[in-house]
């Protein structure tokens, strides 16, 4: 099994010093940011020394597994920033108002951008999906990542279950970056690469695993359809489809962080969406597949559909 995420106490001072009440402004620089950092709840003050905080230095240690300070990388890049100045614009479209070529364009070197800085945070939500599958006891699994990225879920697929070989889809600039990250995870005798797009490539057959991470919520329903059918087509008899999304409750105004990802997707996206269980557990259907269940992935704030062949 996949080993438990325990907390890390990263108790190493990242400053140790007093204010001072000279015209050195730079001596006491470092107190000040820190003290608004203790106040906000980020890094904890005994004296005149400072810490992270117990509780979120696991997501701010960069040696952490659940480090996530790279996110900001893409989260704060000018091309996020520039759909959501463009918010008014793309709620009176109905969809994105900055071009579409920005947003999925072959090759576009922004995905190269968001593989390396979301790579860390989804190590984990990563491992917690190997988890769920019980990938240990999976056996000689075949399994296809569709829009891998960085190929993390693949990975640690496969280095919690040491018969399974992945098969990482994407673009061939972002799928560089997943090969390096197979490589240095000890798996890339078992990773292989296929370059294309997901809408077209042919994907190959006999598959027990399909992954579809975090790319549904880019399409409308009749494309997230005709991608199915496809996965269908290529998953073994038996064979599983794997979905994490961002999934809000059929009030759709909870859990929060899935319910606002909605309006994400309406300024960048020409029309994707935030979908339901509801929602998925229909186009799953309209596909082929027999049966779909809705599994949490606690303590991620996403979820996963399991959809039958």
């Amino acid at each position: 099994m996949v080993r438990r995420l325990s907390r890390r106490d990263v108790a190493s001072p990242i400053w140790a010093g007093s204010r001072s009440l000279t015209k050195d402004r730079g001596s006491r620089s470092g107190p000040v940011l820190c003290d608004s950092l203790a106040a906000l709840g980020f890094v904890r003050k005994d004296g005149g020394r400072y810490a992270l905080d117990p509780e979120l230095g696991m997501f701010l240690d960069r040696h952490s597994p659940a480090y996530v300070a790279s996110a900001a990388d893409f989260l704060a890049s000018p091309m996020v920033k520039e759909a959501f100045g463009a918010l008014t614009a793309a709620v009176r479209k109905g969809g994105t108002a900055i071009s579409e070529d920005a947003v999925l364009a072959p090759e576009h070197p922004v995905w190269v951008d968001f593989a390396r800085a979301m790579a860390p945070l989804r190590g984990l939500s990563a491992r917690l999906l190997a988890n769920l599958l019980d990938a240990p006891a999976g056996g000689p699994w075949k399994v296809l990542d569709i829009a891998a990225g960085h190929g993390m879920f693949g990975i640690a697929l496969a280095q919690e279950n040491p018969n399974a070989r992945i098969v990482a889809l994407d673009w061939v600039n972002v799928l560089a970056v997943a090969h390096e990250n197979a490589r240095a995870a000890g798996v890339a005798d078992r990773f292989r690469t296929l370059p294309g797009n997901a809408l077209t490539v042919d994907y190959g057959q006999g598959y027990d695993l399909v992954l579809l991470t975090n790319i549904l919520h880019h399409f409308d329903v009749e494309t997230c359809e005709a991608l199915l059918r496809r996965v269908h087509a290529a998953l073994a008899p038996g064979g599983r489809a794997v979905t994490l999304e961002f999934i809000p409750d059929d009030d759709r105004i909870s859990p929060p962080e899935a319910a606002t990802f909605a309006l994400v997707m309406l300024a960048m996206t020409p029309r994707g969406d935030a979908y339901t269980f509801a929602e998925y557990e229909w186009m799953f259907r309209r596909a082929g597949f027999a049966r779909s269940e809705l599994r949490e992935l606690s303590p991620s704030i996403q979820r996963v559909v399991i959809s039958y062949r």
